[in-house]
């Protein structure tokens, strides 16, 4: 009988490890095939790039004849990744549906739209707001120093894509929130105790991404303080609906 059940988890392990094998080509297919467009688009968005960071011109100067092929590839790498994200986020649903009640599978399902609009959210946001102010700082700080302003193309991207990519992570605080009420670890008398050493977190963390001037340091930290009273407002109430649900059939 041992040796039956055995088998028979073996066999299920065998079909979940297929399975993943089989989600996990689709989402590489849908990669390169997205790489491929992001080659293709990328001159346009480093035109667009260069042009639209808030009225701030900046000269591109290139230091090696293979830093205008990275940025290149960076470009295209962060279009593709973009891109597969959510048809990323969709397989890993349909890979972990079978063990989900339908009122799981349709709220979980609801994770992949709105985790990748709040993605973009995030770095739309740091793109348009707190991105340029940085660099008007960073260059008024330069030339207060008597510096020449020469700016590698290389070194230039690979500080915006390292400043974009944790403002989108930032906008993920509502699902993150969401998803830890949903599993009991957080609750609305926890979200209240925690909620002044939140604001303090999210104070250094504005402050860290923001030049240091009082009115940058705002603009990145009061919006940031808003979305988590947002993300702690969506936690509440589904903490408590799920609460009147438990207690009707009694």
């Amino acid at each position: 009988m041992s040796e039956g059940k055995g088998f028979a988890l073996d066999r299920d392990l065998v079909r979940h490890l297929g399975e993943l094998r089989k989600r996990l080509i689709y989402v590489g297919l849908w990669f390169f095939a997205a790489l491929a467009f992001g080659l293709y688009e990328s001159p346009r968005l480093l035109a667009f790039v260069r042009t639209h960071m808030g009225g701030v011109q900046v000269e591109w100067s290139v230091f090696s004849l293979s830093d205008g092929l990275f940025v290149y590839m960076k470009c295209a790498m962060l279009l593709g990744f973009v891109l597969t994200l959510p048809f990323a986020m969709y397989h890993a649903w349909r890979f972990s549906r079978p063990g989900l009640t339908e009122t799981e599978a349709r709220t979980t399902l609801l994770y992949v739209p709105v985790s990748f609009l709040l993605f973009l959210a995030g770095m739309g946001f740091g793109y348009a707001v707190a991105l340029p102010m940085m660099i008007r700082f960073m260059i008024r700080l330069n030339q207060s120093i008597g510096a020449r302003e020469v700016y590698g193309i290389h070194h230039y991207m690979s500080f915006l894509l390292s400043f974009l990519f944790p403002m989108g992570i930032a906008f993920e605080m509502p699902l993150v929130l969401l998803f830890l009420t949903r599993i009991g670890m957080l609750t609305p008398a926890s979200l209240k105790r925690v909620r002044k050493f939140a604001y303090v977190g999210l104070a250094v963390l504005g402050s860290c991404i923001s030049p240091p001037d009082f009115v940058s340091h705002l603009s990145v930290t009061v919006p940031l303080i808003v979305l988590f009273e947002i993300s702690a407002f969506v936690s509440t109430r589904y903490y408590r609906r799920r609460e009147r649900l438990t207690v009707r059939p009694a």
